[in-house]
């Protein structure tokens, strides 16, 4: 997985060590742990680093519900503090209570004092070992991905790259995927480079390797052209704005097979 850049509170130039990435386990993931796995583990999810937080910049792992902070093996929303931190934005709705829990929200205990903002996005912090040009320990961030994406499927928190990544490793013709919750059924789009026939094949190969390794009914797989997806400039996929093009019947698949 690609890494997540919240803004600019990291950088990923040479004056750092170079990105690591770690593996964490699926399962884990779904209760809202952290757990490193080694590479090529059954379940394990690739994870880059967002890079090297810069000067000046604090952040912190917090429980989006209750506000609490976090440990380092759990994953919970991501808080930034910094002197560049905002203080709110023009609307025409005139939602204050909703900028004040944005931007500037404090922790319900602990360091109650300081003001952050919330970033909207569920990661995780990792301390290592690793040092920079100027001998500074190197803590590394970490994006699982928006926190108004994540799921809530049979009382667990399922995160989209999740399945997404287990759909992908189904099929070497299989170049992307984007998943997302439609009334109670979830919808599996796939990108394929191939013919119409192996978009049959698909079907069956993506509804049960979610079968198995979530535990999930797949409700509808759609099976598109490459480069149908939106992504935008940061890399980060429109999975809400592919919804719409869903509903709104504009994909223009290749094939539907329905599992109601």
């Amino acid at each position: 997985m690609q890494p997540h850049r919240l803004g600019k509170l990291a950088d990923q130039g040479t004056s750092g060590p170079d990105p690591t990435t770690v593996f964490v386990d699926m399962r884990a993931l779904r209760h809202d742990r952290v757990r490193l796995v080694e590479r090529g583990s059954p379940h394990s999810l690739p994870l880059m680093e967002s890079g090297k937080i810069l000067p000046g910049v604090r952040i912190i792992i917090a429980n989006p519900e209750t506000k609490g902070p976090l440990g380092d093996s759990h994953l919970g929303e991501i808080w930034v503090h910094s002197a560049h931190n905002g203080s709110g934005y023009f609307t025409v709705y005139g939602d204050e209570a909703l900028q004040s829990d944005h931007f500037t929200s404090r922790l319900s205990f602990g360091d109650t004092q300081t003001v952050w903002a919330r970033t909207g996005y569920l990661g995780f912090l990792r301390r290592t070992e690793l040092t920079d040009a100027s001998g500074e320990r190197h803590d590394a961030l970490y994006v699982v991905g928006a926190l108004d994406e994540a799921m809530e499927l049979r009382g667990m928190r399922y995160h989209p790259i999740d399945i997404e990544t287990s759909v992908i490793r189904t099929h070497k013709s299989i170049t992307e995927c984007a998943v997302f919750p439609w009334t109670n059924l979830l919808v599996v789009v796939v990108e394929l480079e191939g013919s119409e026939q192996e978009a049959l094949d698909l079907v069956p190969l993506v509804t049960n390797a979610v079968l198995e390794e979530h535990y999930l009914i797949v409700g509808v797989v759609v099976v598109v052209d490459i480069g149908v997806i939106p992504i935008n400039s940061r890399g980060e996929k429109q999975r809400m704005h592919l919804r719409d093009g869903f509903l709104a019947d504009q994909l223009d698949p290749i094939y539907v097979a329905y599992n109601m």
